[in-house]
């Protein structure tokens, strides 16, 4: 599917214009993994509601000359939960008015994978110490919030290479089950080039015990995606990035079974598919 096209002008609250002729949006599927587009209807302020989703700050843009400009001047662009239930109503707040909405049922596949590092699959007491630590880093990362300007929420992908394990999948290693696989992984051959998707800030980068060598980037206004395994990085915290700028090559550091990037795009703290915001797949 295309992605949907956004133009944006006018201001936020911390007066940072959005004076970009035009912004892609992602693709909406509202299901577990999947991304919401809420018109937030009836907030009519000049400057932008201040939206929460399970407690992370939503990202919230401007809807002029789009569809959703008759229902409402401000979009929020929610990330849903795998964890999330079809059967629950899910609830955002913006300026302290309720946005109730529902989301569909999604079937993900298994997948069951042979890890040879046994620490991998169940690791000992210093390694879950390690982890813990490496985890609060990264959901740091993930609920840092910037206010750049916002040049577009369209991606191109990382990295060249067959799609070898999809968002969302069942996870089983050693046939012991494990959380779904909260990213896409990219299998193209030790030492192949990652770079910038599009324009971002370093937030993140260090060599963690599951997902070996990794970088974070900062998009903007919680939205932040992760580069794990590789062979090496090339960039420091605080870099600034443009589209198509080198982060680092493909590896096989971490919990793997061969070379290859996952690569994770997350929006207020959650985990959604990344091709969601790939127009060409």
């Amino acid at each position: 599917m295309r992605l949907t096209r956004l133009i944006l002008t006018g201001l936020i609250s911390i007066g940072v214009s959005y004076n970009v002729a035009a912004v892609d949006l992602p693709e909406q599927s509202r299901v577990p993994g999947g991304i919401a587009l809420i018109p937030l209807a009836d907030l009519n302020s000049q400057s932008a509601p201040s939206a929460w989703y399970r407690g992370n700050r939503v990202m919230v843009i401007p809807t002029t000359d789009t569809p959703y400009a008759e229902q409402s001047p401000w979009l929020a662009v929610i990330g849903i939960p795998l964890s999330a239930k079809p059967a629950d109503e899910q609830l955002m707040k913006a300026d302290g008015k309720r946005f109730p909405f529902r989301i569909d049922d999604k079937e993900y596949v298994e997948q069951r994978l042979t890890i040879t590092n046994k620490r991998h699959v169940n690791p000992n007491q210093q390694d879950l110490a390690r982890y813990k630590q490496e985890k609060d880093e990264m959901t740091a990362a993930f609920k840092n919030w910037s206010s750049p300007e916002l040049e577009t929420l369209a991606f191109n992908l990382p990295s060249e290479g067959r799609f070898s394990s999809p968002f969302g999948l069942k996870r089983f290693f050693n046939d012991q089950p494990r959380n779904p696989h909260s990213g896409l992984d990219i299998a193209g051959g030790q030492g192949g080039a990652i770079n910038a998707p599009a324009a971002g800030t370093v937030v993140a980068v260090s060599e963690y015990f599951f997902n070996g060598n990794t970088v974070i980037l900062d998009h903007g206004y919680g939205l932040t995606t992760m580069y794990c395994h590789m062979s090496r990085t090339d960039v420091k915290v605080g870099d600034q990035l443009n589209t198509g700028d080198s982060i680092g090559a493909i590896g096989k550091t971490g919990r793997v079974t061969g070379p290859h990037l996952h690569w994770s795009v997350s929006m207020n703290n959650t985990r959604v598919d990344p091709l969601l915001f790939v127009d060409e797949k």
